[in-house]
């Protein structure tokens, strides 16, 4: 059983990005309930929620390609 290293290469990336929006989710729902009177209050409500579901969807996609890079056979490879 051999490795598919650009696809594990792969997944790193999207867990880089993954990791990334984790971060960034949290902040944007801190500003945004800070600051509750502000005008820009629903636009950065909006782009934390979008923010954190992205994070979610990438975290499943991430652990996807790293089991297709770790667990795929050689004959089904592209």
């Amino acid at each position: 059983m051999h490795t598919n290293k650009d696809l594990l290469i792969k997944g790193l990336k999207h867990l880089g990005y993954t990791t990334l929006l984790m971060f960034i989710a949290p902040i944007l729902f801190y500003q945004a309930f800070k600051n509750e009177g502000h005008p820009f209050y629903w636009p950065v409500v909006i782009l934390g929620a979008i923010a954190a579901i992205a994070a979610i969807a990438m975290g499943f996609y991430s652990i996807k390609v790293f089991m297709d890079a770790i667990f795929t056979k050689k004959e089904n490879r592209k």
